[in-house]
């Protein structure tokens, strides 16, 4: 099969592999009809996730149609049309049992913290992705779903990851009625947090990035409205002046490791990579929420240390909430709010490339060209 290779920072190919095979009698095999890639994707391309091998093939969103099942397969059948959360769980362990799939204890060797990810190095798991012809879905009883008939394929797809993610910050940030949030980033995460903050009781939803393209998305999609932070002296003032010098009720960090902002962050964190990421978003989330404010944070970091502001956070009172996002956890009720048009993932897509121009696909992501929002890779196109 011909699938997405790395080959090391900034290098990707599309290469001839050995098609994925069943190795256990839970498992299965999709063949893939679509994927995306994530703004995560770029942490491993950029070389920031370590135990990345040469390779490995990256894609934790992706869909697909039911291909072979293992003996032990009970609920899905060859051509069912499934989507597939981007946690590896086994449903069944502590975690699990308690909804807590993204730290599944059973599937993940090499850490203590996070379950297993598809296509996300093997500091997760070493589970090759979905961008390629196809991938194995392990516990494949207890993952995927059948995509209800009525839902877009590019709908389903960005629930796998980008807009469950969204949700689940809005989630975690406890919004009550009335409260202001700030979601830092506009990209697909940010825009689909800013879209459920107002689901969740928000009175106003304020949204920070430097990209044209995503702040206007913002205003289109959440109605929101929007902050160019390299057009202020200083966002977190601006964001104090706004919010009666108090701070804002909840901000939402949808951005993580690679955050542009500040330059000794971006030296120390994605140049010298002395820590997980840069933790821009993260210290401005901290000066900008109020006293006893709550801050979410479901962008990510790497697992080495960052230069974060704790000690101002203890002392403000802030309560941090942060995971990686149990995915299948929060579809029941997504799936209802993107049927009744509340969430429109399908809206942020901007791009569309064949599988064999995956590279270019990467290049213009991370070189944030052309205007790029969210861009799916299609196997059977040419």
């Amino acid at each position: 099969m011909r699938a997405m290779t790395y080959r090391g920072p900034y290098k990707i190919r599309v290469e001839e592999k050995d098609r994925p095979r069943i190795e256990h009698p839970n498992d299965a095999i999709v063949r893939v009809t679509l994927a995306a890639i994530c703004g995560s994707d770029l942490h491993l391309y950029h070389g920031l996730m370590p135990d990345t091998r040469v390779g490995h093939t990256f894609g934790h969103e992706f869909i697909g149609v039911v291909d072979e099942v293992g003996p032990s397969v009970q609920h899905l059948q060859v051509g069912d049309r499934v989507m597939v959360p981007f946690n590896v769980f086994c449903g069944s362990c502590w975690f699990c049992a308690r909804g807590l799939y993204s730290n599944c204890h059973n599937v993940n060797p090499n850490a203590t913290a996070v379950g297993g990810i598809y296509g996300y190095s093997h500091t997760t798991g070493g589970y090759d992705g979905g961008q390629a012809e196809y991938v194995r879905v392990p516990f494949a009883d207890v993952g995927p779903v059948k995509i209800p008939d009525w839902m877009h394929d590019e709908d389903a797809v960005l629930l796998t990851d980008a807009a469950a993610t969204g949700y689940f910050g809005a989630q975690l940030g406890e919004i009550v009625e009335g409260d202001t949030v700030v979601v830092l980033g506009a990209g697909p995460v940010g825009l689909i947090a800013a879209q459920s903050s107002w689901l969740m009781g928000a009175g106003r939803v304020i949204v920070v990035d430097h990209l044209t393209e995503r702040l206007a998305k913002a205003r289109e999609m959440a109605h929101a409205e929007t902050l160019d932070y390299d057009q202020l002296d200083d966002v977190v003032v601006e964001l104090k002046q706004q919010t009666d010098f108090l701070g804002a009720d909840v901000v939402i960090d949808a951005v993580g490791a690679e955050a542009d902002g500040n330059a000794l962050q971006q030296i120390t964190g994605p140049k010298l990579k002395l820590q997980g990421g840069s933790a821009t978003a993260l210290n401005w989330a901290i000066d900008a929420a109020r006293k006893g404010g709550t801050i979410a944070v479901v962008g990510a970091y790497g697992p080495i240390p960052n230069a974060v502001k704790f000690g101002d956070a203890m002392n403000k009172g802030l309560t941090l909430r942060m995971n990686q996002t149990p995915v299948k956890r929060q579809w029941p009720r997504m799936f209802e709010h993107v049927r009744n048009g509340h969430l429109t993932p399908r809206q942020m897509v901007t791009h569309r490339f064949p599988l064999d121009d995956v590279a270019e696909a990467y290049h213009v992501f991370s070189a944030k060209l052309d205007g790029c929002i969210k861009p799916l890779v299609v196997p059977g196109a040419h």
